[in-house]
């Protein structure tokens, strides 16, 4: 597993704090809809979306929900590379094969992670044509097969300006996120992956900007660590945390959990 994962590997940094901020933020704005799935996109290569969405991931999975990653960059998705995971059988491999047998077990191509309650599908082999495979009922399909063992998906798409692979994804997922970076990201790149995003319907919960410098002494003298009030504060959202988490645990179908556990259980013994 890469350094990448922050969230995992140091909770108590202040990216894996923003990180949990952001978790916080895309629950509240969607407190009138069952939020299930979300997509993260960008507007040009390297500018972060696939940090993003597994460090996003992590923390609603440390929240206590049971998260799948979806790399939907069939073409160079690296989801794989951030957790030390084989790519293959993934993503390609199940539309292709879901779309000539609708019976395939889908947990078939779905893999654990080192972080707990975190599962990934990987992009697979690369296909000839991404999009299309997208494009077909296959995929709306699949995610309502997946919704039955996990509470949240997180789609990790291809750059919108690039290709329109996260487009299409866009109009089947209930939010989109879009990653952009500190002062590399042109304005009118990021106007046009909104208003191509809008115009199939998706629904754009925010920007994100990535890689923006941050003074660590500063973070530290304010909102959590100041004042003492600040400190309640502190309290307030950990205590929130458990809340949820207890709730999360006893709300759970018992059924469904032990069944998707039971699974990866046999499929590592078979190994």
């Amino acid at each position: 597993m890469k350094k990448e994962l922050i969230a995992h590997k140091n909770p108590k940094s202040p990216v894996a704090e923003t990180f949990r901020t952001l978790r916080t933020n895309i629950q509240f704005m969607n407190t009138k809809k069952n939020l299930r799935t979300i997509l993260v996109t960008s507007t040009m290569p390297g500018e972060g979306k696939s940090w993003v969405t597994a460090n996003l991931a992590t923390t609603f999975a440390q929240s206590g929900k049971k998260v799948l990653i979806i790399d939907a960059d069939m073409r160079k998705g690296r989801q794989e590379k951030i957790f030390s995971i084989d790519s293959n059988p993934g993503l390609s491999n199940y539309l292709l094969a879901a779309s000539d047998n609708a019976d395939v077990d889908v947990l078939t191509y779905v893999k654990k992670t080192e972080v707990g309650n975190l599962y990934l599908m990987p992009r697979g082999s690369v296909p000839p044509n991404p999009s299309e495979l997208l494009t077909s009922q296959t995929t709306s399909e699949m995610i309502d097969k997946l919704k039955q063992y996990f509470d949240i998906l997180i789609f990790d798409g291809t750059p919108s300006l690039i290709v329109t692979d996260a487009v299409i994804v866009a109009r089947i997922v209930d939010t989109t996120i879009i990653v952009t970076e500190h002062n590399v990201t042109k304005k009118d790149n990021l106007i046009k992956v909104k208003r191509s995003l809008e115009a199939v319907g998706a629904s754009v919960a925010g920007v994100i900007m990535n890689k923006v410098p941050i003074n660590v002494k500063k973070y530290e003298n304010s909102y959590y660590y100041g004042s003492s009030t600040d400190k309640s504060m502190k309290e307030e959202v950990e205590n929130k945390e458990i809340v949820s988490k207890n709730i999360n645990k006893n709300d759970r179908e018992d059924k469904v959990a032990k069944q998707i556990e039971e699974y990866f259980n046999n499929k590592e013994k078979e190994e």
